[in-house]
């Protein structure tokens, strides 16, 4: 049964697609060269979207970095200031991307998952956010650290600047089941 609903998907995903070129002219003056290399370039320019998206991690790296660096911290030690940074940078990113949804879904007669899912991935994010800011005192303040953590201090900051990108994903599927049931309520 799955195989066959596979069958069914791909073919309302890319019939039309097959059934467009062999109605159009385009099957006539064998086109089919210039639409792979469009695919290809589609390709190309997605992956570097991609990229993108996930470069814009590092620019929360660079605030944290101005955050830790600059910014004056009265009578406060250097364990104590990675956490307040962390806990700050948390607390607005769950203030930017979660109290407007929060106040508008979450008021409904309805429940559903989502919201819950939010308040898991404000948690998630401030352990993440903690980490990062942990990690970017033990690269920027801390003077006397070994030279041999030095590369996985960095590597484990490049990954956890990316990872906003990949939790995203992770957290809200493009796919998102209660959509799809709250379309069948509404037929």
């Amino acid at each position: 049964m799955t195989v066959f609903h596979l069958l069914n998907c791909a073919i309302l995903t890319f019939g039309p697609h097959a059934v467009y070129y062999s109605a159009t002219p385009l099957s006539e003056y064998d086109t089919i060269g210039t639409s792979v290399k469009a695919a290809i370039v589609y390709l190309g320019t997605a992956l570097v979207k991609e990229l993108l998206k996930a470069l814009i991690g590092f620019i929360d790296v660079a605030g944290l970095y101005f955050a830790l660096t600059q910014l004056t911290h009265r009578n406060i030690s250097q364990n104590h200031k990675f956490q307040a940074v962390g806990l700050g940078s948390a607390f607005a990113d769950s203030i930017l991307h979660r109290l407007a949804p929060l106040w508008v879904g979450a008021r409904g007669l309805e429940f559903t998952w989502e919201y819950i899912f939010q308040g898991i991935e404000g948690n998630a994010n401030l352990v993440l956010n903690l980490s990062l800011a942990a990690l970017g005192s033990l690269m920027w303040l801390r003077k006397n650290k070994p030279r041999t953590l030095i590369p996985i201090i960095y590597a484990c900051a490049g990954v956890l600047a990316t990872m906003p990108s990949i939790t995203r994903i992770a957290v809200h599927p493009p796919n998102d089941i209660s959509k799809e049931s709250r379309m069948v309520d509404f037929l």
